[in-house]
């Protein structure tokens, strides 16, 4: 049998965990098995054949809890197949998603040693009633491409079964 594939997520309202968990279902799809947990609670990579990372961007900063998991697993990511994502952008306008990606490229460069197989930027949620003053007057938006989700997941269930087979 092969590991499971963990799924980790850094969110503060949800909807990071709410993609991770579409992501991780396709996985199942594809025939992988698969773990989702919060970032923060992660212990050891040992039981996991290859890891997906996702995280939101607030502020320009991809989420700490993204960005300390990947410093407290530097040594295991490396020997690891590892996918990432971040949430963020309010639209999917091309601008937009290109400001976003320096973002999670700019928190990615922080570790040099980690090659992931693939990144990607997935649209963000604002719901103005989960925000406080002076963010709560922003409009409400949800700009998940829940098609693009469902392919890059395709994708990253191919790289991780290719890198299982090498």
């Amino acid at each position: 049998m092969t590991p499971p594939v963990l799924v980790v997520y850094a969110t503060k309202r949800e909807s990071t965990h709410e993609v991770a968990d579409a992501v991780a279902a396709r996985l199942r799809e594809l025939g992988h098995e698969v773990d989702v947990r919060p970032a923060e609670e992660v212990g050891t990579l040992s039981p996991y054949a290859a890891v997906v990372i996702g995280g939101a961007l607030y502020m320009g900063r991809w989420h700490h809890d993204a960005r300390h998991f990947l410093s407290s697993h530097r040594d295991a990511l490396t020997r690891l197949p590892v996918a990432v994502f971040a949430m963020g952008p309010r639209t999917t306008e091309e601008s937009d998603m290109e400001g976003s990606r320096k973002q999670l490229d700019a928190a990615l460069a922080k570790q040099p040693q980690l090659e992931p197989v693939s990144v990607a930027i997935f649209g963000g949620v604002i719901d103005p009633t989960k925000l406080r003053f002076p963010f709560r007057n922003m409009g409400a938006t949800d700009a998940r491409d829940w098609d693009a989700i469902r392919s890059w997941a395709d994708t990253v269930a191919e790289l991780f079964a290719g890198r299982a087979a090498a």
